[in-house]
């Protein structure tokens, strides 16, 4: 048992090495905070790694494994969090007020400090450790630390659902941009603590050391594939629209009630503000900017972003990024129509026409036409 859990915290010890030096390297906040957030699942199940190798039964060891805080239940969902925070936003600065999320995590370091302090230092006999128990396994520790984790869970996936929905609103890129694989990872921290929950209500003695291994094998599983997934995606992903995004998200935040009194003024000419929307798409081609955003629209209409987006909404009955995407592909049925995929690939027209990929490409093409770009050719026998 223990040779199987060395393996996992092997593992985590080489991926948050390797993240810690490509967040330093490449000025990398998010880089820095998955490298401790593995770290702390490295840490997590040490207690049980080492533990069925022996060391809980004969001292120094017992002792080491009692004053050692390996389990930061308190860090590990704040950690989270901020790693999820810098991530959708390389703008993104940590404030004095943030350390508050940490609060939890030092009473309990002080927690752990004084008992070290009074069983080690001031008495010659163990009086917290007198039950031979580890105070990092306590059930009121446990409970507490999975409510921490559930709780910056929960913030963690509205944030990024907010996030989300604001790109679609804001940028005609937002595919580039959506982190989905943010959705496996909040999944596989939620399967975690789901099975921390279930073990523990249908594992009828789970207070025994012993029960606990499948619980932690499942976490290591899931732990490594966090990390895998997260290295990758530090590798190949690009962040430079990421700030763009959240700028405007604070800007919404804090200005939704002055932006529904502008915007409100303009209700009675929506329809002539569609007919411009309209006609500029057709006479300037503006959807062949692969970066194309709501205020460079709205600069280009001599407007503010709000009237924009509320004619995309309630004329147009679409989100920006579905909008400018449609033009998108009109655009590319229209050369199809002309036999240019028969001079160039369907991926050159789909760039020409502003597209950022293939897979967006194809996404876009068959939410419009029900076909993928091949089926529509066939069928339309062009």
């Amino acid at each position: 048992m223990s040779s199987v859990l060395l393996i996992f915290f092997f593992h985590a010890v080489v991926f948050s090495s390797l993240l810690l030096r490509k967040g330093i390297t490449d000025s990398q906040d998010e880089s820095l905070w998955l490298a401790a957030f593995i770290l702390l699942g490295g840490l997590y199940i040490c207690p049980f790694m080492l533990g069925y190798a022996g060391w809980y039964s004969t001292n120094p060891y017992r002792e080491f494994m009692f004053f050692f805080p390996f389990q930061q239940l308190f860090l590990i969902g704040p950690v989270f969090y901020f790693y999820i925070l810098t991530l959708l936003n390389r703008d993104f600065k940590f404030v004095r007020r943030d350390w508050l999320h940490f609060f939890p995590a030092l009473l309990y370091m002080i927690y752990s400090l004084i008992v070290f302090v009074t069983d080690k230092l001031i008495l010659d006999e163990l009086y917290f450790y007198a039950d031979n128990k580890d105070k990092d396994l306590d059930v009121w520790y446990q409970v507490a630390g999975l409510i921490s984790m559930l709780f910056y869970l929960i913030l963690s996936l509205q944030h990024y659902l907010r996030y989300r929905k604001l790109s679609l609103e804001e940028v005609s890129y937002a595919d580039e941009i959506s982190f989905k694989w943010i959705q496996y990872f909040t999944l596989a921290l939620g399967l975690i603590l789901i099975l921390r929950v279930l073990f523990f209500i249908l594992n009828p003695e789970w207070g025994e050391f012993g029960r606990k291994f499948w619980y932690y094998l499942c976490f290591s599983i899931l732990l490594m594939y966090i990390s895998i997934s997260g290295y990758a995606h530090t590798l190949k992903t690009s962040l430079k629209f990421a700030p763009i995004i959240l700028k405007n998200w604070k800007h919404s935040v804090h200005g939704k009630e002055k932006e529904r009194k502008e915007a409100s003024t303009e209700t009675e000419v929506l329809p002539e503000w569609k007919e411009k929307i309209t006609h500029i798409f057709e006479s300037a081609s503006v959807y062949q900017n692969p970066s194309l955003t709501i205020t460079d629209l709205s600069r280009l209409l001599n407007t503010n972003r709000n009237i924009v987006s509320k004619v995309i909404n309630q004329e147009f009955h679409m989100n920006f990024n579905d909008f400018v995407n449609t033009k998108r592909v009109e655009a590319v049925i229209e050369k199809l129509k002309k036999g240019e995929h028969t001079k160039n690939t369907l991926l050159g027209i789909a760039m020409d026409c502003g597209f950022n990929s293939k897979t967006t490409f194809n996404r876009a093409f068959k939410k419009y036409t029900a076909l993928t770009p091949k089926q529509y050719i066939t069928t339309h026998e062009l």
